[in-house]
């Protein structure tokens, strides 16, 4: 049996992971700095199938440790701080944990063993203030937030390190992936969660940024299966994972508000000094490189996924407002 170790297994992209590799009948352990608070957060089938590790804090001599407890042959990489509205915040934590850790992580895999094979969420915000769209594995990088200068510090180490001591690492370069999993703080959960209690009456209306803010958005569960054959293939690379189409925020208000009978129109007001300027290239991938090599491809529809998180939500609300 194959082991995997996940970092950031609360998160969205750790819980889908978990539960694909659980299917493929992988031993997975995941890092949290909460035991309860992961376990609260976990599907109540993967609670009693994974192991999870806690720790107070990564140091290099606590991650060589773990790396030759458990003997993993995969470890995927999703501890990060926030992206979303906090990728300005906290600079400097934000490059010690979303960069700084990838060091300790590859060091480790050095030290321990150079056959375990590593994945690396990374993100659309290393291209920033593209000059090109739609972007692809060779599109220059031009970060233009703390988060994604970490993002780009950390693809930058990972390239050096599979080049310098062959090793089997692998940088996803994801775009907006969405669930109903999705942190609130997101702007697609925003709207899903809107509809809900729009419609059960809990609020009235909801403010928003520019609705023609233009985003590549698929489904997480797809991305995190994107990053699995990654480490399955011959050779390790890095591969841009997108949908490969651009919708708007209006798009979502139009399909979570109709979903429920509701028109988005009458609930949605537009704030433009609400979010961050938009970017001057629309920010789309290129999938042309991981469908021909890893025959992967999106397979749930942009429609689809906003109406199964506005489904989400309206049960989530109808179960907590029955409680009260």
């Amino acid at each position: 049996m194959k082991k995997a170790l996940i970092t950031g297994i609360s998160g969205q992209d750790g819980r889908y992971l978990a539960e694909l590799l659980c299917s493929k009948k992988y031993i997975v352990i995941g890092l949290t700095r909460s035991k309860k608070q992961t376990i609260e957060k976990l599907p109540k089938k993967l609670r009693d199938t994974i192991e999870l590790v806690e720790y107070e804090s990564f140091t290099q001599e606590s991650f060589i440790k773990i790396l030759k407890k458990y003997c993993p042959n995969e470890i995927y990489n999703f501890a990060a701080l926030t992206s979303g509205d906090g990728m300005y915040l906290n600079p400097e934590d934000i490059s010690k944990i979303n960069a700084g850790l990838v060091y300790k992580i590859l060091e480790a895999i050095r030290h321990v063993d150079k056959n375990i094979r590593f994945c690396q969420a990374s993100s659309r915000e290393i291209f920033g203030e593209s000059l090109e769209s739609p972007q692809s594995e060779t599109t220059l990088k031009i970060p233009r937030s703390p988060y994604g200068e970490a993002k780009l510090d950390a693809d930058n180490m990972i390239s050096k390190y599979r080049n310098q001591y062959n090793l089997f690492l692998a940088s996803a370069i994801l775009f907006n992936h969405e669930s109903p999993r999705r942190g609130h703080n997101f702007v697609s959960r925003k709207i899903s969660t809107a509809a809900a209690e729009i419609k059960l009456g809990l609020r009235k209306e909801l403010k928003l940024g520019d609705l023609d803010t233009i985003r590549d958005w698929g489904y997480a569960g797809d991305y995190v299966k994107a990053m699995w054959l990654m480490l399955q293939a011959d050779n390790p690379d890095d591969y841009v994972i997108a949908s490969g189409k651009t919708h708007t925020i209006r798009d979502i208000c139009e399909i979570a508000f109709s979903h429920l009978d509701l028109d988005y129109k009458l609930y949605v007001k537009e704030d433009l000094n609400i979010g961050r300027p938009n970017e001057s290239v629309a920010l789309v991938g290129d999938i042309r490189k991981v469908k021909r090599i890893l025959n992967w491809s999106p397979s749930m529809t942009f429609e689809k996924l906003i109406k199964n998180m506005v489904d989400h939500d309206l049960k989530e609300n109808k179960k907590n407002n029955e409680k009260k």
